[in-house]
């Protein structure tokens, strides 16, 4: 009988603790973009992202009469905005500063003719 194979490869954190945390601050701006449109339901249920094949969604946000969601495609290293009349913008997922992220992000979702004011200070 052979040993059991470990599917997971090493991933020690301090190699891409750059990286965790970058991420972190860019899924509390989804988020946070997600609480502000949601109405609140008990504990915070309406604000988690959601584990997909292929990273996180929000699921679908309402947005007066229309509906939107943003997904993190970590396969093909993507941030998806898609609404629900099929208009759909891509931010690459690349190194950059979280300012710099916000930015492309909010002008992205305005060209969708989604408007939404975040508070943009980090929570920890």
């Amino acid at each position: 009988m052979s040993a059991p194979v470990d599917a997971w490869p090493p991933l020690p954190q301090e190699s891409w603790q750059p990286t965790y945390e970058t991420l972190h601050m860019w899924a509390q701006i989804i988020g946070k973009i997600r609480k502000t449109l949601t109405p609140l339901i008990n504990h915070w249920w309406n604000v988690p992202l959601y584990v997909t094949a292929r990273g996180l969604t929000t699921s679908p946000i309402p947005c007066g009469p229309r509906s939107f969601e943003i997904n993190f495609d970590f396969i093909d290293h993507k941030l998806v905005i898609e609404t629900c009349e099929g208009l759909t913008k891509q931010l690459d997922l690349r190194p950059r500063s979280v300012a710099d992220f916000y930015q492309e992000l909010t002008e992205s979702l305005l060209l969708l003719a989604i408007d939404v004011k975040i508070h943009a200070t980090p929570t920890k």
